[in-house]
């Protein structure tokens, strides 16, 4: 079972890692994006940092 959560960790961290990049980038303006996709993607990144943020605390007790 731990195994299993530490994949999901590392693959949340991966997925986390890209929408930081989106976001950067599409704020940035250097990726022509509607705000709409911004501001969705940027909830997305929210809900799965805490996800993976309490996954990662979990899976240390």
């Amino acid at each position: 079972m731990g195994k299993i959560i530490a994949s999901v960790v590392l693959v949340l961290g991966v997925v986390n890692l890209l929408l930081v990049a989106f976001q950067l980038l599409s704020g940035l303006r250097l990726v022509k994006a509607p705000f709409s996709l911004h501001r969705k993607t940027g909830i997305a990144l929210a809900v799965l940092a805490a996800l993976h943020g309490a996954l990662a605390v979990i899976i240390n007790l």
